[in-house]
């Protein structure tokens, strides 16, 4: 499977050397980061670097934003978009959806939430009738460390990987410089698939539609 890649702004050759060049070269994108695998999140509630990526996601409620695919499989068809735009629609106590409209496919929005034990990402998939994508939903995983204030990742959950096996191996990321940029990315450090797609928050738009099965709320 070929990787190709776009070439990178000044912001995400800071996010390669500090975050993701250890994916450019097959490892753990965790390595190098400011999450060590002897870090823990704090029974009970959030870590404070936890409280703060939040934080930094809140502060973006009601914006969307331009993206762009920087790195992923030759075959995705996110590398045809016309437009890529993501939205932080609403904001809740313990919940921050955020919706990801390639052209006009509105089926997608992530969802993260604020838990006992830490932050959890998930993958809310809709049909054009508002339905759930009941193949395709719903898979993500939480928090297991306290990563930092600009990069949280989510390994894949028993559910996640109970429908894709393969997932055994899979992470999710989200990382937030403010004021610059916002990234989504996965590594499936078994087959080396990757994804990697960056924000420009320094160039708000207009926002979008409502994502399919939330028209009216």
């Amino acid at each position: 499977m070929q990787i190709l890649t776009r070439a990178p702004s000044v912001t995400l050759v800071t996010l390669l050397l500090l975050g993701f060049s250890s994916i450019l070269n097959g490892c753990d994108g965790d390595a190098g980061t400011a999450t060590p695998a002897a870090e823990s999140t704090p029974a009970g509630g959030v870590a404070p670097e936890q409280m703060a990526f939040w934080t930094a996601l809140e502060s973006l409620c009601g914006q969307a934003f331009p993206g762009t695919m920087i790195l992923g499989p030759e075959d995705s068809d996110w590398w045809d978009a016309s437009a890529m735009v993501m939205h932080v629609r609403s904001c809740e106590e313990d919940e921050i959806r955020i919706p990801l409209h390639v052209d006009q496919d509105r089926s997608r929005t992530w969802v993260v939430r604020r838990t006992d034990t830490g932050l959890e990402l998930k993958h809310d998939h809709r049909r054009p009738d508002g339905t759930p994508d009941a193949s395709n939903t719903d898979y993500g995983g939480q928090t297991d460390g306290a990563g930092s204030q600009w990069r949280q990742t989510f390994p894949a959950d028993a559910y996640s990987v109970g429908v894709v096996p393969a997932r055994e191996s899979q992470h999710w990321f989200l990382e937030i410089r403010t004021g610059q940029d916002f990234s989504y990315g996965l590594l499936r450090e078994a087959t080396g698939l990757r994804y990697l797609v960056q924000f420009d928050l320094t160039q708000p738009v207009a926002p979008p539609p409502a994502p399919w099965g939330s028209e009216g709320s």
